[in-house]
């Protein structure tokens, strides 16, 4: 018996154009397993009503066209139902897509969907809000806000905001509460990771799991202009978690109180919440579309990845010479941040 899937494109997501992805997907969907029909959104949570309907109607496969903000629309309509989630990943940072080591060629990517392995995995909640990437507060929240502000997407903008706004953002002192007890940290971020990475290989959480029924809790404590550079270059790296600035923990539950309110953000998207913030897993809760080639793919150096890498060794040059002198630090810094990307 076949399968029914729906397909739902969100043609504003991302910096590609994405006027062919209907008939790329009319020539490629396997007909003998799947009757099909693709939707195109009209406007933000426009992909939540369309995916209800869906799973109301009896759908097996709801596919998100997109990125991580039209997953996440997608997914939080079929969370513990029998509907699975698919992933055509064409947004700016496809997160969740690089997680699960699925290929970003969309040819390709119908080729999993055609597999259609599917797996029980875990979801998150912060404070109502599903999210199946990572959430957070801090300084990575107020750089979403920032981005979705800023009026164009992709990695260069993300990075953009991340190098102006770093240096002068004031960490906030946070209150910790999970199963295992209460502790105080100051903190430049905080983020809790149902998955390794924001996008764009930038791996926050390299030991997250989506099968293992805990959130990976992060972290990163103040740092001076020094140590930047290698915080940023660890990430890429992925090697954050053996950081001196980053504290890790695993729980199910985590409560969070801070002084003030302020932005938290869910799969990257931002929204203004109080002083008291609750983070909650709730396992193997969503069904998913998995690559079954996962292990032998090999995965090839990604184009903006290097090119930030490479801004930040430069970065960590000037630095390692510039400390030497103990002068002008932040002066050299912002030299190379105004050549990089202007002012």
């Amino acid at each position: 018996m076949k399968k029914k899937a729906v397909f739902i494109i969100n043609l504003v997501s991302g910096t590609s154009d994405k006027a062919s992805v209907p008939e790329l997907i009319n020539k490629y969907i396997d007909r003998d397993k799947f009757d099909h029909q693709t939707v195109i959104t009209q406007y933000a949570g426009h992909a939540t009503e369309i995916a209800n309907r869906a799973k109301a109607d009896g759908t097996d496969v709801v596919v998100a066209v997109g990125g991580d903000g039209t997953v996440n629309e997608v997914a939080r309509a079929i969370v513990h139902s029998d509907t699975a989630l698919g992933i055509m990943p064409c947004g700016s940072g496809n997160g969740l897509a690089r997680h699960l080591l699925l290929p970003m060629n969309l040819r390709r990517s119908i080729d999993i969907i055609n597999e259609c392995q599917i797996r029980d995995l875990d979801y998150g909640v912060i404070n109502g809000y599903p999210f199946f990437c990572t959430c957070g507060m801090g300084f990575d929240a107020f750089v979403s806000m920032k981005f979705a502000e800023a009026g164009k997407r992709g990695p260069i903008t993300y990075v953009e905001n991340v190098l102006r706004e770093g240096l002068k953002y004031k960490p906030e002192t946070y209150i910790l509460q999970d199963e295992n007890g209460t502790i105080k940290y100051k903190a430049f971020l905080i983020s809790c990771a149902n998955a390794s990475q924001y996008g764009n290989n930038a791996y926050i959480a390299p030991q997250a799991s989506m099968s293992d029924g805990l959130l990976d809790v992060i972290i990163m404590e103040p740092f001076d202009v020094i140590e930047a550079p290698q915080i940023s270059i660890d990430m890429f790296n992925k090697t954050l978690n053996k950081n001196s600035k980053i504290k890790t923990f695993r729980c199910r539950k985590l409560h969070v109180h801070r002084s003030k309110p302020g932005v938290i953000h869910y799969d990257g998207d931002p929204v203004m919440t109080g002083e008291d913030i609750d983070i909650e897993l709730k396992p193997k809760g969503v069904k998913m579309i998995i690559n079954p080639f996962a292990d032998r793919n090999v995965r090839k150096p990604n184009v903006i990845q290097n090119a930030t890498a490479d801004l930040f060794n430069e970065i960590n040059v000037v630095r390692e010479d510039i400390t030497k002198q103990g002068r002008h630090i932040h002066e050299e810094l912002t030299k190379i941040i105004q050549r990089r990307f202007g002012q």
